[in-house]
């Protein structure tokens, strides 16, 4: 049996610190200026005393919270609770029915409001942390009645989300607008994707580096290699073994090798019905990984750069694990937030 042990804010009585500067104009000089009990709900407290100051600058009061204590009724680490059972798998109403053994009521709209604030939060901090590789993929969530697309970037440094899109992955113009802001605000050097045609084009309109996912990668080549060989000439054989050995090794010159192989096997027309004869087939699969070799080894001579794409669709794993636990979320700003917080491992 494993335990987990979550530790959530602390919250003071009150505050034997004066504040650093005034709310307004930043000013440094206050006078104390009485005194007042706030009611808060907390497991442990019923009240807490915060202390009011007048800057002696702007001449404007501000009240100085104690920790773990801020304008709301309910202390942080309150808050942070209900959001924590959410996360765990409980309903909006099962965590209110839960509350209440921790000496606090809520509704369940009211821990629906301490979500979504714990995941904006969540994304004002990841904001302002750097980003050197970012891993991107897609996803379909059920909201509003039908499974609705989204777009999941993650750190691939921490493995924690930075953002999610309402974004079609197959949409180049949709992903650009959701990745470029991320680009220029976190510095975004790498970005790590499947095969795509829209990352691909995006990646060169951003001037990024693309390394491509080994894991889906050698799945789509391998499927390929595996019909070819049941359609190929045998005499073609042997370039589908020199194909694989290439994938396993994956040698700086493999670009130049695919394309030696490519001009070895003789051009042929389509078909009148369009479709490529087995041997177009293998054409195309040999030319198309030789023009995109360098972004399959990007990894290999930047070590920071992860070879797979393992990350995200963690992140993407937790979310769906979550989402399958409510009946549909029915706005995207309580989509987006819920995703977010669930994908983020109880890392906030």
């Amino acid at each position: 049996m494993s335990i987990v042990v979550l530790q959530l804010p602390s919250v003071k009585r009150k505050n034997e610190t004066r504040p650093k500067k005034c709310p307004y104009c930043s000013g440094e000089t206050f006078q104390r200026w009485g005194k007042v009990s706030k009611p808060v709900r907390d497991n442990r407290y019923r009240s807490v005393q915060v202390y009011r100051y007048r800057c002696c600058h702007c001449r404007r009061t501000f009240r100085h919270y104690p920790g773990g204590v801020d304008r709301a009724d309910q202390t942080q680490r309150m808050r942070k609770l209900a959001a924590i059972c959410w996360m765990l798998g409980m309903s909006l109403r099962g965590v209110e029915l839960v509350l209440p053994a921790f000496g606090v009521r809520l509704s369940h709209m009211s821990v629906w409001r301490d979500i979504q604030e714990q995941a904006k939060q969540l994304g004002k901090r990841r904001h302002w942390q750097g980003v050197r590789v970012l891993g991107l993929d897609g996803a379909y969530v059920q909201g509003w009645g039908k499974k609705q697309p989204v777009l999941v970037a993650v750190d691939l440094g921490s493995g924690q989300p930075v953002a999610v899109g309402y974004v079609n992955e197959h949409d180049p113009r949709a992903v650009r607008r959701f990745l470029e802001p991320l680009v220029k605000r976190l510095g975004v050097s790498v970005i790590v994707t499947d095969d795509l045609a829209s990352f691909r084009v995006v990646a060169e309109k951003l001037d990024v580096e693309q390394q491509i996912c080994q894991f889906h990668l050698r799945r789509w080549v391998g499927r390929s290699l595996y019909e070819l060989r049941e359609t190929v000439p045998k005499q073609w054989h042997w370039i589908l073994d020199e194909v694989k050995a290439l994938l396993d090794e994956l040698p700086p010159e493999g670009s130049k090798r695919l394309f030696e192989l490519w001009k070895q096997i003789p051009e042929r027309r389509v078909g009148q019905s369009g479709t490529r004869s087995p041997l177009e087939q293998l054409r195309y699969l040999l030319i198309r990984l030789s023009e995109h070799w360098a972004s399959y080894r990007v990894f290999d001579w930047q070590k920071e750069v992860p070879w797979t794409n393992n990350g995200t669709e963690q992140a993407i794993g937790r979310m769906k694990m979550r989402s399958r636990t409510v009946r549909g979320y029915k706005s995207w700003p309580g989509m987006q937030s819920a995703l977010m917080l669930s994908g983020s491992a109880l890392s906030w």
